[in-house]
């Protein structure tokens, strides 16, 4: 990829811009997005509980050359958010913008609802939306402060837009997610904070690995693309959201799924419906 700004016009032009990414170094959409902003200009806060992670996936961007500053802190707590916030305040540029990664879900936490105990439910809740929320808050709370514009992005899922069978923590948890960033946006809007939020379908990350085997045949038949997403068509997403090419967009969640959400389960690879049994009128109506 380009080291220069995507765009000669500067709209997606985020020079002298910090934007902190919480969640940014687990391989996936996180350090995806850490790189694109990077090579758009900012100088990107990558923060991660894991001191590992951050060797393995974001000391090789800082060895690129990219303005990236790596931090162990976990965004969950306060002392994390605090950490976090200091260095931003001793980081050269300003301060603009968020990106909430941090997040996800264990193989186990997938159970019916009436398994769900209520540990399960406040831990998805912690990494999923409590999280997002008090990261967005200190953030917030800084550009005020200093009468700075900004924008926050976060990450919920096509499990918080629609049902989530067997994952109803989850689901809710980010469905509450995209809940607090249509509130956020109408609270910060006149202090020029955009507050926007993407929902991701099946993507192709380490995380969901664990449980999303490949299977390419059921991909086509359930996404209207045909495959699932790369983590870095998220991040391209993200830095839309981010760039003052969307300076008119808040409190907005963009499906970001490949058309996941447009198919009905009756639904064939060829985007007809099953129960379709004359093969003429299906050809017929799909030239």
């Amino acid at each position: 990829m380009s080291t220069t700004p995507a765009d000669p016009n500067g709209l997606v032009d985020l020079t002298g811009r910090i934007i902190i990414v919480s969640g940014a170094a687990g391989g996936g959409i996180g350090t995806s997005v850490v790189a694109l902003i990077a090579r758009a200009g900012a100088t990107v806060i990558a923060v991660s509980r894991s001191k590992d992670n951050l060797k393995t996936h974001i000391d090789p961007l800082v060895g690129e050359g990219l303005s990236v500053v790596p931090v162990a802190a976990d965004a969950a707590t306060d002392d994390g958010i605090a950490t976090v916030m200091e260095v931003a305040r001793n980081t050269d540029g300003t301060l603009y913008g968020l990106v909430n990664v941090a997040g996800g879900a264990a193989p186990a936490t997938w159970m019916p609802a009436t398994r769900v105990t209520r540990s399960d439910w406040r831990e998805l809740f912690t990494q999923n939306l409590e999280t997002m929320f008090f990261m967005s808050q200190a953030v917030a709370a800084e550009l005020k402060s200093r009468d700075l514009p900004g924008s926050i992005v976060s990450i919920s899922s096509i499990s918080g837009m629609n049902t989530a069978p067997f994952h109803i923590g989850y689901g809710t948890a980010k469905a509450a997610l995209v809940a607090a960033t249509r509130t956020m946006a109408v609270e910060l809007a006149t202090d020029n904070i955009r507050v926007n939020t993407i929902a991701p379908g099946v993507t192709a990350t380490p995380a969901s690995q664990m449980y999303v085997d490949a299977d390419p045949e059921r991909d086509r038949r359930a996404i209207a693309m045909g495959r699932r997403g790369r983590p870095e068509e998220q991040a391209g997403a993200i830095l839309f959201l981010l760039s003052d090419l969307s300076s008119y967009i808040t409190g907005q969640t963009l499906l970001v799924d490949g058309g996941l959400n447009l198919k009905w389960t009756h639904m064939g690879s060829d985007h007809t419906s099953l129960f379709l049994k004359d093969e003429g009128f299906r050809a017929a109506m799909t030239q």
